[in-house]
């Protein structure tokens, strides 16, 4: 129960911080800090509180097949971005991360594996991500929906609860490429997508991408880290690298 309200009262607060991050600070900058562990951290714990150290372990190398899959989601929504609405940009990038998830998982690759397919993923993407329409200036819409951060608090939190809901069943591994499912991606794609266009939509996938390489490294420490601290001590850790890899991938990217 201690758990559930934690959930409860954790992911709005997540999701309001990244939305008003990205408002004051920026479509990039948004989407870096977007791309942290804020939803894959948490989701990480609770297998570990409800489900033991061994079944967050070994959901990780899960986690990093679903980091791939954010890459495909993410490179499909910016190019398609451009030609189409949000819904079916939206529904074809969900294909895109489900096939990179199905392809990765009949190959059972080690963890060091898939961590380097991960890391070269988001590499190789970023070299060719799609680019900013030059002379299309952004939409202007007459005003923000009105309920459009509650709206975005609340599908944040109810992914969190079904996925740890739903991990002793789904098993460590599709717990793990679960994980990762573009919730707040998405939920950042549309908004930016429907109020400012194609532009701003690629701009905030950008940042994503670019924090992406922080973030898997985060998790595939989280494989040696948990074995041999406390989860915060292994979380303050990973976390630190994290923001040290962002810092550099700014500079580069």
């Amino acid at each position: 129960m201690n758990t559930l309200y934690f959930k409860l009262a954790m992911m709005p607060m997540v999701i309001g911080m990244i939305t008003l991050v990205s408002r004051k600070w920026g479509n990039k900058i948004g989407g870096i800090i977007g791309s942290m562990p804020w939803v894959a951290g948490p989701i990480l714990v609770f297998f570990i509180v409800e489900q033991g150290t061994a079944f967050g372990i070994r959901a990780i190398p899960g986690i990093l097949t679903g980091v791939v899959s954010l890459v495909g989601f993410c490179y499909c929504y910016a190019f398609l971005s451009k030609y189409l609405t949000w819904l079916p940009t939206l529904l074809i990038s969900y294909g895109a991360f489900v096939a990179a998830a199905l392809l990765l998982d009949s190959l059972h690759l080690s963890l060091w594996s898939i961590y380097g397919v991960a890391v070269l993923s988001v590499v190789a993407a970023l070299r060719y991500f799609p680019l900013p329409v030059a002379g299309i200036p952004p939409l202007e819409r007459a005003k923000t929906p009105k309920f459009d951060i509650p709206f975005r608090m609340l599908v944040a939190t109810l992914f969190v609860l079904a996925i740890t809901a739903l991990a002793k069943g789904l098993g460590p591994t599709w717990s793990g490429i679960l994980t990762p499912f573009p919730i707040i991606t998405s939920i950042l794609a549309i908004f930016t997508h429907y109020l400012q266009g194609s532009n701003a939509t690629i701009t905030i996938l950008r940042g994503i991408m670019i924090g992406l390489v922080g973030f898997t490294t985060f998790l595939f420490l989280q494989a040696f880290f948990l074995r041999e601290f406390s989860i915060p001590v292994s979380f303050l850790l990973a976390f630190v690298v994290n923001g040290l890899i962002n810092a550099v991938a700014i500079r580069i990217w």
